[in-house]
């Protein structure tokens, strides 16, 4: 699936990715490939984003702060204060805050 998130100032990832997990208002959800579509709040906390691999990663170093997880270089993550996520047809999109 491909992933996309955007912030006021840039787009801050945009890659294919396994999966992403989000903080949801109502607790941590996860989405993997051809998950039903959706729409969802999302509250302070982090984004976690699983890739298969690394070669093809596409981020705006300068405005994120996405870091390896300390377990597995194939997780990323980024805080965010709040946001929006919407998938649809393989498709996330991620307006962060």
């Amino acid at each position: 699936m491909y992933l996309e998130i955007v912030s006021p100032e840039a787009t801050l990832f945009s890659s294919e990715v396994d999966s992403v997990t989000v903080p949801g208002i109502n607790g941590e959800f996860q989405m993997l490939n051809n998950h039903a579509p959706i729409v969802s709040l999302l509250k302070e906390g982090t984004v976690k984003i699983h890739t298969h691999t690394k070669t093809h990663l596409v981020f705006d170093e300068l405005h994120a702060q996405i870091v390896p997880h300390v377990d597995d270089d194939k997780v990323l993550t980024l805080k965010i204060n709040s946001g929006t996520i919407e998938m649809k047809d393989n498709r996330v999109i991620v307006l962060a805050d």
